[in-house]
């Protein structure tokens, strides 16, 4: 034990006190040490000693509720500002958000000056939007801006809020009036970007120093050589660069050269696997060719990454219907309609499957489960033969053969009948 402790344990608290803060010279960042000293402080009653201790181990420690704790009841009485904050802070840590909130509000109504506010004001703004309740975090964040106003982060945060909420014309505004309001060039690249997804390419152009937000604002202008020129320019400097081999397929796309542009496309992909942009590319490409097949394919993968899968459903179903023995094809499209619920048109696929490739057991297994649930035995029983046949090892007819034989009445006659002819019985 040491010295300190020693003092400790026999209630000499100012010396214990004493040996541990000449211990925390050499360990500053220790939260036990610390902890104990701000322990002894209030013992000591030496609050302010003990705010002090317990402040360090937060910044330290931010989640220990412990120092929440003593500093929520050493604040409860002589600084509610500071008290609600702290128990704001504590309630998030707990997952308990709308306590949170209220309580973060109470700090800023105990504030006692607008700045003294914005730390729980920045608080129940990033909570708000975690919330999802955008406009209640662009309301706060105004508030913010008009006593934070250094902070040039600020309206890149309500800029992106507005676009959420109220579009991008409003996120255009905001960014316009925090470039002029700071006079600075700060904004322009974020502001130049807002410009080109708003079809605005000349002013994207005039304002941005990027090259190749440069040379995609010249796209865009129908002034292609030129935004070509630039992309030949920085090849060295960007050909590690996705945007870089974006705009060059889009070159190539708007000059009709598919082969170059596919190539392209194909580099972006090995950077970026399973991009939504990839199929995206692809399939405005297949479409100019006149390829209605791989034109729909590619509009069904782009909508399965985004996570849509009704309207990729849909594109797959299209191009199911200008090609319909693609293999893989059919089993995405099966699969997505059973993950739909839809199990009835999914054994339509997985009977298209198994006519197509007779020995896939993914298809036969799902056509036996299927026929099982609708109380057709003896069609269950059928695919499950089949199954059986295709691969005697087959984990899940090891596992469930005997049930489906025995769910079946008329199961016993048709395995002597295939015994006696030889033959499958359909």
């Amino acid at each position: 034990m040491n010295t300190a402790e020693q003092f400790e344990q026999n209630e000499e608290y100012e010396k214990a006190y004493a040996e541990y803060k000449k211990m925390l010279i050499n360990k500053d960042g220790d939260v036990d040490i610390l902890t104990r000293i701000a322990h002894l402080a209030l013992i000591l009653n030496n609050k302010e000693e003990a705010k002090h201790y317990y402040a360090k181990i937060l910044e330290l420690d931010p989640s220990n509720i412990m120092a929440h704790e003593q500093l929520l009841d050493l604040f409860i009485n002589e600084d509610k500002f500071k008290y609600y904050l702290l128990r704001g802070n504590m309630h998030a840590l707990q997952q308990q958000m709308s306590f949170a909130k209220n309580d973060y509000k109470k700090a800023i109504s105990h504030a006692k000056t607008p700045e003294e506010a914005l730390p729980a004001r920045y608080l129940h703004a990033g909570l708000c939007e975690g919330q999802e309740k955008y406009t209640e975090a662009i309301d706060e964040y105004l508030r913010i801006a008009d006593y934070d106003n250094k902070n040039t982060k600020v309206f890149f945060k309500l800029a992106e809020l507005y676009e959420k909420t109220e579009g991008i014309i409003s996120a255009i505004q905001i960014l316009e009036r925090a470039r002029k309001d700071f006079n600075t060039n700060e904004f322009d690249e974020l502001l130049a970007s807002y410009y080109i997804r708003n079809s605005q390419p000349e002013k994207a152009y005039e304002l941005t120093k990027n090259e190749l937000t440069k040379a995609r604002a010249l796209f865009d202008m129908d002034q292609n050589d030129k935004g070509y020129e630039i992309l030949m320019k920085v090849k060295g400097q960007y050909e590690n660069n996705l945007v870089f081999h974006s705009l060059l397929a889009q070159y190539y796309f708007q000059k009709n050269m598919y082969e170059d542009a596919f190539n392209e496309i194909n580099i972006y992909e090995k950077m970026s696997p399973n991009s939504p942009l990839v199929y995206q590319m692809r399939a405005l490409i297949y479409e100019k060719q006149g390829d209605s097949y791989n034109e729909h394919l590619n509009w069904g993968k782009y909508n399965i990454v985004r996570g849509d899968k009704d309207v990729a459903i849909n594109e797959y179903m299209t191009a199911y219907r200008f090609k319909n023995d693609d293999t893989d094809l059919i089993e995405t499209i099966a699969a997505l309609l059973e993950a739909d619920g839809d199990k009835t048109k999914a054994s339509e696929f997985y009977e298209r499957l198994a006519d197509l490739d007779p020995k896939n057991t993914n298809a036969l297994q799902k056509l036996a489960e299927f026929h099982e649930s609708i109380g057709d035995t003896y069609g269950a029983m059928e695919y499950m033969d089949r199954l059986k046949e295709a691969d005697p090892r087959n984990q899940f007819v090891k596992e469930n053969y005997e049930k489906f034989q025995n769910g079946n009445n008329g199961s016993s006659i048709l395995s002597l009948l295939k015994n006696i002819f030889g033959k499958r019985m359909r």
